[in-house]
C-alpha cells in the first residue's frame, strides 16, 4: 500500500496535473507554447495495438530487430509490425494482461504478465518458446543477450533466466524503502556487465553469467525530514556510449560513470524519474519538472534547457537527427533542437504517452496509453 501511495504522493507534490479534476491545482502544467514550426514531421503509419491501458502506468514499450516493430497492448495482445510500412507481420493473443515488455534480442521477443509470467515468443513469427513465472511484479523491459534474459521486478530484485528455457540462473535482491515511486529503470547490457538501478538510489554493475557483482554506486544517500525527501530511486531510462554509462535518480543528481571500475566522471544535480537520452555530444534529461536539460556528454557541463513543458509528465528525451523528441501526458510529441532546445516541431498522438519513443533509422515511433503506435519521420535541412 505505501509502494502505490509513492507515485499519488510525488506526483501531488510536482504538480503534474490533477488526479481529482477541477481547476485547483496551484502548479499546473504548462500552455502549450506557441512556435513556428521549422522541421517538416510526416505521420507515415499508425496502427492499433491493443485496448486502453487505463492509467495504469505499465512497463508497455516498444522493441526493433532493425525491420519490424514488436508492440504489446496491455490486455494481452502482442504484435510485430514492419518498420517501414506498418504491415503487421504477426499478431498474438496472450490469456493474461501484460505489464512490461516486449523486450527484443537473440530471436526472442519477451513480454511479462501482470502476474509475474514471463512470455518468451519467437521473433519471427511469435509461436512460443517459453514461459517462467518470478512471482513479483515487472513493470519494466527486460534486457536480453544470448544466454540470458534479465528482468528487475518490483520486489528490488534483479533476476536472470536462461534464454534458451526460461530456467532461473541467478538473482541479486536490494532493500526497497518504504516509499518509493512505482516503477523500475529497465536493465541495460555493457559487454560482459548488466547494470541496474534500485529504489535505494544504488547503482549496480553484475556479470551476467554468474550474477557477481562488479562494481556498486549510490547516486545519492537518502536525506531530509520526511519520506518524501529520502526518495532516491533510479526509476528512468539511463544509457551507456562508449566506456561510461550515464543515470539519474529521484531527489538525486545525474552521473556519469566508467562502465568498467563504476569511478565517477562527473555528477550534476539534476534530478529525474523520467530519465535521460544520449547521443555522442551530449546528454539530454527531463527533470523533475518536466524541464529538459542537456549537458555536455564529456564534462557534464549545461548547454541549455528548455523550460516551456514544465509539469506536462514527459518522457525520457530520445535524439533523433539532429533534434531531442519528448512526448507528454496528453499526447503530444515535441521535436526540440539537440543544438540550443527551440521548438522545431509537434504532432499530437491523441492520449497520453509515458513511454519514451523509439528511433529506428530515420524513423520514430510513439506508443500511446490508447495503445495507438505512430510512425513519424523528419525531414532535416541536409537530407
Amino acid at each position: 500500500m505505501i509502494r502505490h501511495l509513492g507515485i499519488l504522493v510525488l506526483t501531488l507534490a510536482l504538480g503534474a496535473c490533477s488526479l481529482f479534476g477541477g481547476d485547483e491545482d496551484p502548479n499546473p502544467p504548462a500552455p502549450l507554447p506557441e512556435f513556428k514550426a521549422s522541421l517538416k514531421v510526416k505521420k507515415v503509419w499508425s496502427a492499433s495495438v491493443g485496448d486502453d491501458a487505463e492509467s495504469l502506468r505499465l512497463g508497455l514499450t516498444l522493441a526493433s530487430d532493425g525491420t519490424n516493430i514488436f508492440a504489446a497492448g496491455p490486455e494481452g495482445r502482442v504484435s510485430a509490425y514492419d518498420a517501414q510500412k506498418g504491415r503487421r507481420v504477426w499478431r498474438i493473443e496472450m490469456d493474461a494482461g501484460l505489464s512490461a515488455g516486449p523486450a527484443y534480442g537473440s530471436g526472442l521477443v519477451v513480454v511479462v504478465s501482470r502476474d509475474g509470467e514471463v512470455i518468451a515468443l519467437d521473433a519471427t513469427d511469435g509461436s512460443l518458446k517459453w514461459k517462467s513465472k518470478l512471482n513479483a511484479e515487472v513493470l519494466a523491459s527486460p534486457a536480453i543477450t544470448r544466454d540470458m534474459v534479465l528482468l528487475r521486478a518490483v520486489d528490488g530484485s534483479l533476476r536472470a533466466l536462461q534464454a534458451r528455457n526460461g530456467i532461473p540462473a541467478w538473482m541479486t535482491e536490494q532493500e526497497v524503502p518504504r516509499l518509493s515511486v512505482r516503477g523500475t529503470s529497465a536493465p541495460v547490457i555493457s559487454g560482459s556487465l548488466v547494470l541496474a538501478g534500485f529504489d535505494n538510489g544504488k547503482f549496480l554493475a553484475l556479470d551476467i553469467a554468474e550474477g557477481d557483482a562488479a562494481w556498486d554506486a549510490f547516486l545519492t544517500q537518502p536525506s531530509g525530514r520526511t519520506e518524501l525527501d529520502r526518495m532516491t530511486d533510479i526509476d528512468g531510462a539511463f544509457g551507456v556510449i562508449g566506456n561510461d554509462v550515464y543515470v539519474s535518480g529521484v531527489n538525486g543528481r545525474t552521473v556519469a560513470l566508467a562502465v568498467e571500475s563504476g569511478q565517477v566522471m562527473w555528477s550534476r544535480e539534476v534530478a529525474s524519474y523520467s530519465g535521460l537520452g544520449l547521443d555522442w555530444n551530449s546528454v539530454y534529461i527531463t527533470d523533475q519538472l518536466s524541464e529538459v536539460v542537456a549537458l555536455e556528454r564529456t564534462r557534464g557541463v549545461s548547454i541549455w534547457r528548455q523550460d516551456k513543458l514544465k509539469r506536462r509528465v514527459l518522457t525520457a528525451p530520445v535524439p533523433y537527427g539532429k533534434s531531442v523528441v519528448v512526448a507528454d501526458f496528453e499526447g503530444y510529441v515535441h521535436w526540440l533542437s539537440a543544438a540550443d532546445g527551440d521548438f522545431l516541431a509537434r504532432a499530437d498522438t491523441g492520449a497520453a504517452v509515458y513511454s519514451p519513443p523509439l528511433v529506428v533509422g530515420d524513423m520514430i515511433y510513439v506508443l500511446n496509453e490508447e495503445s495507438s503506435l505512430t510512425a513519424y519521420r523528419a525531414k532535416f535541412e541536409t537530407e
